[in-house]
């Protein structure tokens, strides 16, 4: 168990103030020479006679003439039957005599009211008790976490209230759930959760932090904690009989030596959220009903503090399934590239917010690598970013550049703000409710073609990425930054720029190089120096957590997320692609260039289905938007892309055909025979792309 520090007020002077001190100067022989107006009040001693009470407490001569204490008792009034202990302080005035008489000796007796030992205790049993009370109410309540809180509160009640305290905690409250209401005592389930305790008192075998308490049965003497009133057992012997559990497991509930108990409920809104139990064993006096009531009143405050830390404990646990719910696997492997992410709050763990990354499986192998921030923290600043990670899903899938795609998202911000005007409205009737806005937020996003080896970015407000090629010093690369996401009207630029296999390709948000009071270029340095000294033979998510660690502040302002990827490109031995002009007749042509190059790649099994495929669209595309028609087959190990590309810019429409119509069923038939299918426009036409799924290894 842990020893608290020193606490409550230090031990008190059994002295009287100084207004109640009395003096008298005495000779050697006892003789008053001088004195106070209150001496004569509380001596008979009168001046130029001998003082007998004071005489047989003078030093005799030869002995050591330092200043002494002493105590003597005196007749009330002249009557024996009541006397008045005096406290009383010898000082010497003058030297003795050089023959050792002590002739000239003087000295200064200092006379005071001496309280009785039960005085004296209940004056600082007072001033324990006040010392107590007011250190509760000062800071028993400043954490939001319910083990700080409980340690705080064992550690407030030893050694000035008791010699051993522990705080027990009901194991809902502990995950931030309410505990159920409970009638009777024997159905409450604790945990110790903290313990302090005066070096003195044994408690070897006590129940340990952390562990489970015992069952205890419904009995008399433990019903009224479940009212949220105390128990006070002022004999210790009366738990021996009452308490109701197995006598082998006594000593877990009750420590060695100890004399006196309370246990007081934490009770909070009619709900039992643990039990504080003190026991004293050096402490003379036993635990009383006073004390009782001053337990009570700290418990109180106690209780509700656990009860908001037990809330914010739910909200922070809910908001943090939430955000990690919202975020992307770690590490994630695509043909494309193998990547892995970092992201921390800005309370280094204890918080949350709105900054995320993704990354996103496009057609034709093709991957986007997402990273964005939305202002503030919070679960209000997570549940608005997942209405924007979901948009960007939802839009990525309908194969948008990065541009584009960035300006539906600007106009679904816009929307959003114009959401939660009409919401606070809404709000103010009565089972109103609003949306949370997106006030403010970045995002950057890039799509990376491992056939071309190239990538598109745009940026809304958003740092620019960094590539570090797999032979150079890593850059920070020129994205156009558009305006952030929410002000409207302004196009997105986007830019292109090879990627080498092999090159490492960081995407982050501020939080990662802002710091309290320093310029973000030095942070974006810091990025860069981390990425340059990185060691590509490491696995990808020991190098991201090695960057963020060495970039991130070590008091950040802001959350921080940082994506690494590791691009990998396909080799020409992947790809197979052909150009044919617009004749009909080539579609033969066409339909052995497929069964051909799948020969080559050993899948013959896919042979039909795709000649199949590429002959509808390379047909469709002849004959309704001229050419040239592109054909290209992708092969990776777990998927085969076929794909048509030509100069027209209408988007293909599936429909069912009827029994009488004499066309318009190849579409249908490429939709059921391949596992996927799309369209996306290019900037010359369109390309449309099938995938079906390899059944075995490619060799």
């Amino acid at each position: 168990m842990r020893e608290p520090e020193q606490r409550g007020p230090g031990p008190s002077s059994a002295s009287a103030s100084v207004s109640d001190t009395a003096a008298v100067v005495l000779d050697a022989a006892g003789l008053v020479l001088a004195r106070s107006q209150r001496a004569a009040t509380l001596l008979e001693c009168l001046p130029g006679r001998t003082c007998a009470p004071l005489l047989r407490i003078l030093p005799r001569a030869g002995t050591d003439t330092g200043p002494t204490g002493h105590q003597i008792t005196i007749a009330d009034g002249g009557h024996e039957a009541r006397k008045v202990p005096l406290a009383c302080t010898v000082v010497p005035l003058t030297a003795h005599a050089p023959d050792g008489s002590g002739g000239g000796a003087r000295w200064l007796v200092l006379i005071t009211p001496a309280e009785t030992a039960v005085e004296a205790a209940e004056r600082d049993a007072r001033k324990r008790r006040a010392g107590l009370s007011q250190a509760a109410a000062a800071g028993i309540v400043t954490s939001l976490d319910v083990i700080e809180m409980a340690q705080t509160l064992a550690n407030l009640l030893v050694p000035d209230f008791a010699d051993l305290a522990t705080v027990d905690i009901a194991e809902k409250v502990l995950v931030g759930d309410e505990p159920q209401h409970l009638d009777t005592s024997g159905d409450v389930r604790l945990r110790r959760t903290a313990a302090a305790q005066s070096p003195e008192i044994s408690a070897e075998e006590l129940l340990a932090v952390g562990e489970a308490l015992p069952p205890v049965t419904d009995s008399t003497l433990m019903r009224p904690l479940m009212k949220g009133l105390p128990v006070l057992v002022p004999d210790v012997g009366v738990l021996h009989a009452e308490l109701g559990v197995d006598p082998d497991a006594l000593p877990l509930f009750v420590p060695g030596g100890a004399h006196s108990s309370i246990a007081m409920p934490l009770y909070a809104r009619g709900l039992i959220l643990g039990c504080v139990t003190v026991w004293r064993s050096q402490l003379p006096t036993a635990f009383g009903e006073e004390d009782a009531a001053l337990l009570q009143d700290v418990v109180s405050r106690a209780a509700l503090g656990v009860d908001n830390a037990r809330r914010y404990t739910k909200e922070h646990r809910s908001a943090l399934a939430l955000q990690r719910s919202l975020l992307p696997r770690s590490a994630l492997n695509v043909a494309a590239a193998d990547t892995a992410g970092v992201y921390q709050p800005a309370g280094g763990g204890v918080g949350v917010g709105g900054d995320w990354f993704d990354v996103i499986p496009l057609p034709s192998l093709r991957v986007a690598f997402v990273v964005g921030d939305v202002v503030g923290h919070g679960l209000e600043a997570t549940a608005a970013m997942a209405r924007l990670r979901t948009a960007v899903q939802t839009l990525a899938d309908l194969d948008l550049d990065p541009g584009e795609l960035l300006t539906h998202l600007d106009d679904l911000v816009l929307g959003f703000s114009d959401e939660q005007m009409t919401g606070e409205s809404r709000a103010e009737r009565p089972g109103g409710r609003s949306e949370p806005a997106v006030l403010g937020a970045t995002c950057l996003y890039v799509v990376y073609d491992p056939v071309t080896g190239r990538c598109a970015a745009a940026a809304a407000g958003h740092p620019p990425p960094v590539l570090l090629p797999a032979d150079g010093e890593p850059v920070f690369l020129g994205v156009t930054p558009g305006p952030p996401l929410g002000v409207g009207g302004v196009p997105f630029e986007v830019t292109e720029f090879g990627v080498e296999s092999g090159s490492l390709l960081a995407l982050f948000t501020d939080g990662l190089v802002e710091s309290r009071g320093g310029d973000i270029e030095e942070g974006m340095e810091r990025l860069r120096s981390s990425l340059a000294g990185a060691d590509p033979s490491r696995p990808l998510d020991e190098i991201s957590q090695s960057v963020f660690d060495g970039v991130r502040p070590q008091e950040p302002v802001d959350d921080g997320a940082l994506l690494l990827a590791r691009i990998h490109a396909l080799s020409c031995d992947q790809v197979a692609e052909w150009e044919l002009e617009p004749d009909l007749s080539l579609v033969a042509r066409a339909r052995e260039l497929v069964v051909g190059r799948l020969s080559d790649w050993q899948l013959d099994e896919l042979g039909f289905v795709t000649e199949l495929v590429a002959s509808e669209l390379v047909t469709n595309a002849i004959r309704y938007a001229g050419g040239p028609v592109g054909l290209r087959l992708i092969r990776d190990r777990r998927v085969l892309v076929c794909e048509v590309s030509d100069p027209s810019s209408t988007h293909p429409r599936l429909r069912r055909a009827r029994e009488t119509d004499e066309g318009g069923r190849g579409l249908f038939l490429v939709a059921q025979l391949a596992d996927r299918w799309g369209c996306r426009f290019t900037s010359t036409g369109k390309t449309i792309w099938t995938e079906q799924p390899i059944g075995g290894p490619v060799v």
